[in-house]
């Protein structure tokens, strides 16, 4: 049975896509459509952020005749989606002339035409919004369309009523430089996803919108968007008026938690006073540090895990022996200890001699832990 693998001509597309679009968020399970190559992969399910959600598209190429461009199949949802494309061949920009060009040995080619392909759909989908016979959708467009980045989609089906969904850019800043020695490759962004039910019928006093703060992953590593209360929508008002008031409030919680960094790294450094250098801290976002300490005869590591709340939460402390080990030969640990002499008013010095004096007596306390299962 042969080994279920790509021809390298479609491997080193798939591969490129994966590491240079970062709007892809995965593949899905791969098959094969060859009766002659059973186990050659070349049929595979693309998943792209979009709105804030996803679509999926199949990508088919062929094993037999593996310099051939690929065929794609939209989702149900966007059948008149092929025909947008088509409608808008003659454009220079169209993904049709990617096909037509297409170049097997060139491992870009795959990515250079699924970004096409979804820049046409951004397309696509602000033609069906714009057709939506909703007067408040309507005067929503008209009131942002100045903005840019701004994604949107007309979501429906049988069994669902029609909604009008806005992904909204905030913060025009660019977070990755605020941050020194930032580690991101991609841009950070927080986006505000704006959800309007689309009204067929006037309404003298239209419902409130879904509103909902998202952010790219890695941006929780210096703060959460769900520690943000979005202010209420009042009223009579738009995305016009909501989105500056949301949008200062932003840029204020990404100062202060960019300014929490220097607050977590004085934090360590009153630490290492007490227990020495620290084996391992992250030098950037300062959320974690180990220490070697001892008591009497017995050596453990000091685990600390601060949050992007410190000093309004205290660290989480896991104690871990250097001379004990389990049956699979991993270090005993303690649980998480968060329940210990803190306040956040305390100098980062204080705070780090109460740690000190705290974990002098809970060293014996696991000492005795780690004895009693060994």
């Amino acid at each position: 049975m042969a080994s279920e693998t790509s021809p390298p001509l479609i491997a080193a597309q798939l591969n490129h896509l994966v590491l240079n679009f970062p709007l892809l968020a995965k593949i899905e399970p791969k098959w094969s459509g060859s009766k002659d190559y059973g186990g050659v992969l070349d049929r595979f399910t693309l998943v792209i952020s979009y709105c804030l959600d996803f679509i999926k598209w199949d990508v088919i190429f062929d094993a037999e005749y593996p310099m051939s461009a690929p065929d794609f199949i939209f989702g149900p949802e966007d059948e008149s989606f092929q025909r947008f494309l088509v409608l808008h061949g003659e454009d220079p920009k169209s993904p049709l002339n990617c096909l037509g060009d297409w170049d097997s040995q060139d491992p870009t080619q795959l990515m250079l035409l699924v970004k096409e392909l979804r820049d046409q759909y951004m397309a696509y989908q602000k033609k069906l919004v714009g057709e939506v016979q909703d007067d408040r959708v309507k005067f929503e467009i008209s009131t942002i369309a100045f903005r840019e980045g701004i994604e949107m989609q007309l979501s429906s089906g049988f069994d669902k009523p029609a909604e009008v969904k806005f992904a909204v850019p905030l913060v025009d800043t660019n977070i990755n430089k605020m941050v020194p020695g930032c580690p991101w490759i991609y841009p950070q962004k927080i986006y505000l996803q704006v959800i309007y039910p689309v009204e067929k019928k006037y309404v003298s006093t239209p419902s409130a919108p879904r509103l909902k703060l998202v952010a790219t992953p890695d941006l929780k590593t210096l703060f959460s968007i769900d520690d943000i209360k979005l202010p209420t929508w009042l009223a009579g008002m738009c995305m016009a008026e909501y989105l500056p008031p949301l949008e200062e409030t932003l840029e204020k919680q990404v100062l202060e938690a960019i300014s929490l960094i220097d607050v977590r790294r004085r934090f360590i450094e009153a630490l290492a006073v007490q227990f020495g250098r620290p084996v391992e801290a992250d030098p950037i976002f300062c959320r974690k540090a180990t220490f070697i300490s001892a008591s009497g005869v017995f050596t453990f590591m000091v685990h600390l895990t601060i949050t992007t709340q410190f000093p309004k939460q205290p660290p989480a402390i896991m104690l871990q022996s250097c001379q004990h080990f389990n049956s699979q030969g991993v270090p005993l640990k303690s649980v998480s200890l968060t329940d210990y002499p803190f306040s956040p008013r305390w100098e980062a010095s204080l705070m780090a001699e109460r740690i000190w004096d705290f974990l002098a007596d809970e060293a014996l306390i696991f000492k005795k832990y780690c004895n009693e299962r060994n």
